[in-house]
């Protein structure tokens, strides 16, 4: 069941098998005090009643198995460790299937014939035309392109559901030998029930059955090859280090261990469109929440810090997706969603700014807003996305993401090309029925690939292009997901730039501060809307949002909207 833990071993001090589990155990995520050796944790686990599954010893994080009811209790009065938490639902009700609310707005996808007209491309790929992404972001043949394509040497770390390493408009520049899968599916009742793709509920380190994840490489990789589309870096070395599962949900062992590997084998930017599970805010001490729930969310946390400092100090770039709730981050007041299995768990809590959505809001990491595409009867910039969330402390810079309510009262509202293309597995439309036995879309309904059948959102079109011989699905999505990759792909050209010999690693490195400065500073400056709260037509009263800030820095666009060509041009060099 955990063989993705011994394959990840391979690299010196990645997550570790230490024991095997019992049956009837629960499951804690255990943190060990600051300073106390491996050894007295071990034995504190042990005089507690634990056997250890997992570990990560770079940032002292287990995951434990118990069938002692107060292993938590008697735990935390151990000396060697900080705290321990269930790593389960606290609860459990069997039948959950796919993770809610936050990846809600990023799931609209579905099929089209693709016989329809469209824009003629802009580049040699011909589905670019459809790019408006690139465009805005000034990643084109006159733009970035023919400065900086980005370079094998510059590897980017793709933390989300996996990655389908066969796509051909990925392939080229997939890295399958750095590429790691640290999570296991089905491997807790009611978080993820849908079927293993493979006996040992392990998947290959180059699928995913889920999209997503597929999605994010693509925008920030895709090469220039004449097939379907291209990515904002279309010649960077792209590493799958998955966390999360078929069904999105992210756990905090998973997640730990995949930020410390990529600072231990040179990974320089890593893209984190997720939350996570189970708590959207983490709150301390949160009188709505058990002490048992407080608990697991103090884990969280403090696991969670440990990895991304982990990250920081070995040279890792981390950007975030800041999420998609249309929520002030600086001023966060109610979460409803949380835990967020098993499905009946959530319950009703007033949050504040202490409460911490991770690992967007843990130290070293980049929050990226969403905006959409330009509307020019409304304003010469783009807005901020309906759904993105928005902050002065939180937002370091706004990059597209897609928005489907723009053009309101227009033919143009809600048109498919309003989100983000980009490439889609054959295995997850295959699963979902959505293409025929030749891989041609047949118009049926979207569904989630593991409960085939099942509608879980509107149905907005699929594409299929077929070029030399070679045919490619990609799929329209939205989402601060979409928009995080964008400022990655940016970021993999200043490393590009600017990167030094990593003669630890191969390839190139370049201080993460040094990065977070180009991206900030090469950013487009974008002013707040003149209308204060901003209004959305298509919902007025809905997704209101107040913009606070200056147009060099603000609360919906931080220091701007990404700007590949002006980081390309950040280093003076060429690396084509």
């Amino acid at each position: 069941m955990r063989k993705v833990l011994c394959r990840a071993g391979a690299i010196a001090g990645a997550a570790v098998l230490v024991g095997a589990s019992a049956a009837s155990a629960d499951q804690y995520v255990v943190v060990y005090e600051s300073g106390a050796s491996t050894a007295a944790a071990h034995q504190a686990i042990r005089d507690a009643g634990g056997t250890i599954v997992a570990e990560n010893t770079d940032v002292g994080v287990a995951t434990v198995q118990s069938s002692d009811p107060s292993f938590a209790k008697k735990a935390e009065g151990k000396a060697a460790l900080e705290g321990a938490a269930r790593n389960q639902a606290i609860g459990h009700v069997p039948g959950a299937s796919t993770k809610p609310a936050w990846r809600d707005v990023e799931s609209e996808r579905g099929n089209f014939h693709g016989n329809g007209p469209r824009p003629r491309p802009v580049n040699g790929d011909p589905l670019s035309g459809l790019q408006w992404d690139m465009q805005l972001i000034g990643a084109t043949p006159t733009g970035s392109y023919a400065h900086d394509q980005g370079s094998h040497a510059v590897r980017v770390g793709i933390m989300d559901t996996g990655v389908d390493g066969k796509h051909p408009d990925i392939a080229p520049n997939f890295d399958r030998f750095l590429s790691r899968n640290f999570t296991v599916d089905n491997s807790e009742p009611g978080i993820d029930d849908g079927p293993c793709e493979h006996p040992s509920c392990v998947d290959p380190n180059d699928e995913d059955d889920d999209g997503h994840g597929t999605h994010v490489a693509s925008t920030i990789g895709s090469p220039l090859n004449g097939i379907g589309m291209a990515g904002v870096a279309p010649k960077v070395d792209l590493v799958n280090i998955r966390a999360g599962q078929d069904t999105g949900f992210f756990l905090v062992q998973p997640t730990v261990d995949a930020l410390t590997y990529a600072g231990k084998v040179g990974i320089d930017v890593v893209n984190m469109s997720f939350y996570i599970d189970p708590w959207l805010f983490n709150c301390t001490s949160n009188p709505a929440d058990s002490p048992e729930q407080q608990e697991q969310q103090r884990m969280i946390i403090e696991a969670t810090t440990r990895a991304v400092n982990f990250a920081h100090r070995h040279g890792v770039t981390l950007i975030a997706a800041a999420g998609n709730e249309w929520t002030d981050l600086g001023n966060p007041t109610f979460d409803d969603t949380s835990p967020d299995f098993p499905p009946d768990a959530a319950h009703e809590r007033t949050i504040d700014n202490g409460c911490l959505s991770m690992p967007s809001e843990a130290p070293h990491v980049l929050d990226v807003s969403s905006v959409g595409p330009v509307n020019p009867a409304s304003s010469p910039y783009p807005r901020k996305a309906f759904y993105s969330n928005y902050g002065v402390e939180q937002i370091v810079v706004a990059a597209p993401g897609g928005d489907s309510r723009e053009f309101f009262g227009t033919p143009q509202y809600n048109a498919p090309e309003n989100r983000i293309l980009a490439a889609y597995p054959l295995n997850v439309a295959q699963a979902c029925g959505e293409v025929d036995a030749n891989g041609v879309p047949n118009g049926t309904t979207l569904c989630d690939p593991n409960n085939p059948g099942t509608v879980v959102a509107r149905s907005v079109p699929l594409v299929r292009n077929c070029a030399n011989g070679v045919c490619a699905l990609y799929q329209w999505i939205q989402g601060t997901s979409m928009a995080s990759p964008h400022a990655v792909g940016v970021a993999a050209l200043i490393v590009s730039e600017k990167g030094k010999r990593d003669s630890a690693h191969g390839g190139v490195t370049l201080s993460p501060d040094k990065v977070e400065q180009v991206l900030r500073r090469t950013a487009t400056d974008t002013p707040c809307p003149a209308q204060e709260p901003f209004v959305y037509p298509s919902n007025p009263g809905v997704f209101d949002a107040t913009c606070v800030g200056t147009p060099a820095f603000n609360g919906f666009y931080g220091d701007g909207i990404v700007n590949a060509l002006a980081a390309s041009k950040s280093g003076g060099g060429d690396r084509r």
